[in-house]
């Protein structure tokens, strides 16, 4: 068993991972930190992108550096619920029921193109994802600790995909999105490519099961001064008061805020958050949560938008951090 980490002793394992991970996705710093502030502070992660951007690489690259099972759900049309979670068969030598676990039962779960499959086999991640369990048969079985889902989502196809439900939106700590690599970055990818003569990088693990949980056990030794709780609230608050919102972020929303904050500090060598924390995550965190108005998706405004804007608008509050605190990273 690992022993508990400071939250200065967590960053540094965090970005020894991150620093990894890049050597196999290049030029993606600020969507591999916000996968890795999901990790910290124990949530799931939603990446919404473009086909062949590096979303399948970043979250086995992850599972290496992170040192967890790694487990990839290719979502398809005809994928059932008990594909996922798995389901009982007939044991010919012992004449009984015998459960077969299905690829849910791991520590790092991709589950690639969600959008793919009907509702009722996303629904089957719906326990898995906010209970760390699966319930079958009047049996309840615990998954693997820690259990991380990383879902890719393809925004641009529509035939033949299914729209994930609010519900299930709101179980992931956060979205992010890929992009497209700088011109000089995609060279320096080429470049790597043919330097190394081999399709992938090739990771070492930083870190293991029980160093992930310690470093989450991390983030409730970083300060949330009161002030900073207001501006959370007001924040959510706001979501919900906008003109051009529909419906507003849920509390699982606020929560979400300030363990999102946490790890953040955390990544900046910190044991208390700033404002700063909370506006950096602020839109990941909550503009998958809120559903705009019918007649904003003409004018083609972004939930993304709707967040910043808000975190613009709201005061910030001055805080003062303690200088007895170590300075916090560039």
């Amino acid at each position: 068993m690992t022993d508990e980490l400071t939250p200065q002793q967590a960053g540094a394992v965090a970005r020894t991972v991150l620093d990894e991970v890049e050597r196999a996705v290049v030029g993606k710093r600020r969507p591999l930190e916000l996968v890795m502030l999901g990790v910290l502070a124990g949530g799931h992660v939603l990446i919404e992108d473009l086909p062949g951007l590096g979303k399948t690489l970043l979250a086995r690259s992850f599972a290496t550096a992170l040192g967890l099972e790694f487990t990839r759900i290719q979502f398809t049309p005809d994928l059932l619920p008990s594909d996922v979670t798995g389901a009982p068969f007939y044991d010919q030598k012992s004449g009984e029921m015998v459960f077969r676990p299905g690829p849910v039962f791991t520590q790092l779960l991709l589950a690639d193109e969600i959008n793919r499959t009907p509702p009722k086999t996303q629904a089957a991640l719906l326990e898995a994802m906010a209970e760390s369990q699966v319930s079958l048969d009047g049996v309840t079985r615990p998954l693997p600790k820690p259990f991380i889902v990383i879902a890719t989502d393809n925004p641009i196809e529509y035939e033949g995909t299914y729209s994930l439900p609010e519900a299930q939106l709101d179980r992931f700590l956060l979205r992010t999105r890929m992009g497209y690599l700088p011109v000089q970055d995609e060279a320096a990818m080429l470049k790597r490519r043919l330097d190394r003569a081999a399709p992938e990088a090739v990771l070492d693990a930083k870190s293991d099961a029980s160093q992930v949980l310690a470093m989450r056990e991390s983030l409730e030794r970083v300060e949330v001064d009161d002030d900073l709780i207001g501006y959370v609230v007001a924040l959510i608050d706001a979501t919900r008061a906008h003109a051009q919102v529909q419906v507003g972020a849920s509390p699982r929303g606020g929560l979400a805020l300030v363990q999102l904050a946490r790890a953040h500090a955390v990544l900046r060598d910190r044991d208390y958050v700033v404002p700063e924390d909370v506006k950096a995550v602020a839109v990941p965190a909550l503009a998958h949560r809120i559903t705009l108005r019918p007649e904003l998706w003409v004018r083609r405004i972004s939930t993304d938008d709707v967040v910043a804007g808000i975190v613009e608008s709201v005061p910030t509050p001055r805080t003062t951090p303690n200088p007895a605190q170590p300075a916090a990273r560039a």
